[in-house]
């Protein structure tokens, strides 16, 4: 095995400007707005790097609690103070499952 990244790795650095690499768990969203997501979580690390395209591509820092529905308005779902949709909330939340076993530091 090598420790060059893959493609998709590449490229999703390249879009976010982030450092996303072969030791992280990667996903990707684009909502129906045609915004970008992207999500990686390192091994070992408690939080994930979380980027979004309508945010600039700042980089936001995630976790199991970082999902909230108490925004300033109601129903509105943040994460790390930055406004989610249900979808993008979903996606985010399956992501933070997946990557799971690398906080715990198994796979």
């Amino acid at each position: 095995m090598t420790d060059a990244p893959t493609a998709i790795e590449t490229h999703l650095a390249r879009l976010c400007g982030g450092e996303v690499t072969d030791k992280d768990y990667v996903g990707y969203f684009m909502n129906e707005h045609g915004e970008e997501l992207v999500f990686a979580q390192r091994r070992g690390e408690k939080t994930a790097r979380l980027w979004h395209s309508d945010a600039d591509w700042e980089m936001f820092l995630v976790g199991d609690r970082s999902i909230r529905l108490d925004g300033p308005m109601n129903g509105m779902i943040t994460v790390a103070g930055l406004i989610i949709n249900r979808e993008e909330a979903t996606w985010l939340s399956s992501c933070l499952a997946a990557s799971r076993h690398l906080r715990q530091g198994r796979a």
